[in-house]
C-alpha cells in the first residue's frame, strides 16, 4: 500500500478551489516533483497533504504504516526565517519534538540530532548561529531538522529558492542521496532541471492534474508548454 494516496482531491480556500481532480500516490522510494504554473496550487496542495488546511473535496489516505508524525516538512523560507536567532544544534534538535514528550530533550533525541548533523555534513556548524550561515548551509540545517522526524517521507516546498547554482547542485545531490537510501521525496519546484532526479512528476492544473512517470511526462504536452513558458520568461 502507498504511503499517501490522493483521490479526486480539490484544494484551495473554501469555497474557492485553486486545483482539482488531483489523483496520485506516493510509494516507498518514490521521488516526485510537483510542477505547474505560478498560482496553480502547488504549495496549497502540500499544506493540504500535511493537514495544515482542509481539502475542499476528495480524500487523502495514509498507508504502509506511515503516520502524520513521520512526514518531514521543509517549507519555503521567508526572510524572517532566514534571520532566526538560534544555533544550528537548537534548530536541528527541534525536529525531534515528535519523538519525545516532556520539557527536556532526551539523550536519544540529542543523539538523533547529532547523527543527522553528521549525515548532512553540518556537525562542524553545530554551535554557529543559523542567521550567519549561507543559504545552502541553512537548507542543510532544515533538511537535518526534517530528517529528525522521519526517514520515510520528506515534503519539500521550493527548497532551492534563493540559492546560487553551486548550492542548488549540492542540495539536489543531497536530496538524491537521501532518496537512494530509501527516503521518499515529494518536492514542489519551479526548476525543470530538477526533473532529472525524479521518478514521477505531478503537474498541477486548475481543472485537472497529470501524474506520470518522468520519461512519459517529458513527452507530454503539459511539459512542452510549461518548458516553453519557463524559457520565454527567462528571455523576457
Amino acid at each position: 500500500m502507498a504511503y499517501i494516496t490522493c483521490t479526486d482531491l480539490a484544494v484551495g480556500y473554501s469555497p474557492y478551489i485553486v486545483a482539482k481532480e488531483i489523483n496520485f500516490e506516493i510509494n516507498k522510494g518514490d521521488y516526485i516533483c510537483v510542477v505547474g504554473e505560478n498560482g496553480a496550487g502547488k504549495s496549497t496542495l502540500m499544506k493540504t497533504i500535511l493537514h495544515l488546511q482542509s481539502a475542499c473535496e476528495g480524500s487523502i489516505t495514509l498507508g504502509d504504516g506511515l503516520t502524520p508524525r513521520e512526514i518531514g516538512y521543509l517549507p519555503q523560507q521567508t526572510l524572517v526565517q532566514r534571520d532566526f536567532p538560534a544555533t544550528v544544534r537548537e534548530i536541528v534538535l527541534s525536529g525531534t519534538i515528535t519523538k519525545g514528550f516532556g520539557f527536556f530533550y532526551s539523550k536519544e533525541q540529542k543523539q538523533t540530532a547529532e547523527n543527522m548533523m553528521e549525515q548532512l555534513h553540518i556537525a562542524d556548524l553545530a554551535s554557529q548561529s543559523y542567521r550567519q550561515l549561507s543559504g545552502g548551509q541553512q537548507q542543510r540545517v532544515l533538511l537535518a531538522r526534517a530528517l529528525c522526524a522521519t526517514d520515510k517521507l520528506l515534503v519539500l516546498d521550493e527548497p532551492i529558492s534563493g540559492l546560487d547554482p553551486s548550492a542548488t547542485d549540492e542540495l539536489y545531490q543531497l536530496i538524491s542521496e537521501l532518496n537512494a537510501n530509501g527516503t521518499s521525496i515529494l518536492m514542489v519546484t519551479h526548476d525543470l532541471n530538477a526533473l532529472q532526479y525524479a521518478s514521477h512528476v505531478l503537474h498541477v492544473n486548475k481543472d485537472s492534474s497529470l501524474f506520470l512517470e518522468r520519461d512519459a511526462y517529458l513527452e507530454s504536452k503539459n511539459y512542452i508548454k510549461l518548458n516553453k513558458e519557463e524559457s520565454d520568461g527567462m528571455d523576457s
